[in-house]
């Protein structure tokens, strides 16, 4: 069972597993959507990228081409969560500001990663299972830990 909106822009040969939730994303061509994923409005999934099974890709998260998303990575949009005003009325999509976040072409991010809003993970940079992304990593960085540190450049032969 899956659940797409009309409003997704899928490209050419995407695979989707079932117990999707996809509503007002672009998914590029050639891209396996893993499954119980929930893409949301507004993000944009690149070319030959997989999206690993239980990943949350929400509204303002860029994702370009070749890129590897591990089992159960979050992707965080609102530095500032709440559910309610000060007046206690439930906020709505009016009462908060959407942070873009970009995962550039050739990155991998490991299983169970969380990666705050406003961040960008640089082309064939490597992200730790596990790890807390609160800042920018450069390309072709190894980085793991919470909050995540360079560990060292990416070395193409291990």
């Amino acid at each position: 069972m899956q659940k797409i909106a009309d409003s997704v822009k899928l490209g050419k040969d995407v695979k989707i597993y079932d117990f999707v939730n996809l509503y007002g994303c672009e998914i590029d061509e050639q891209s396996k959507i893993g499954t119980f994923v929930e893409i949301q409005k507004n993000a944009k999934i690149g070319k030959n990228c997989k999206i690993s099974s239980h990943t949350f890709i929400c509204e303002g998260v860029t994702i370009e081409d070749n890129v590897f998303i591990g089992h159960n990575v979050t992707f965080i949009n609102d530095l500032f969560p709440r559910a309610t005003n000060e007046d206690g009325s439930l906020q709505t999509d009016a009462d908060w500001s959407c942070v873009e976040t970009l995962v550039k072409k050739g990155a991998s991010i490991g299983s169970s990663a969380t990666v705050l809003g406003g961040v960008t993970i640089g082309e064939n940079a490597i992200i730790g299972a596990g790890s807390m992304v609160t800042k920018d990593v450069p390309d072709n960085t190894i980085v793991a830990g919470n909050p995540a540190k360079i560990l060292r450049k990416v070395n193409n032969n291990k």
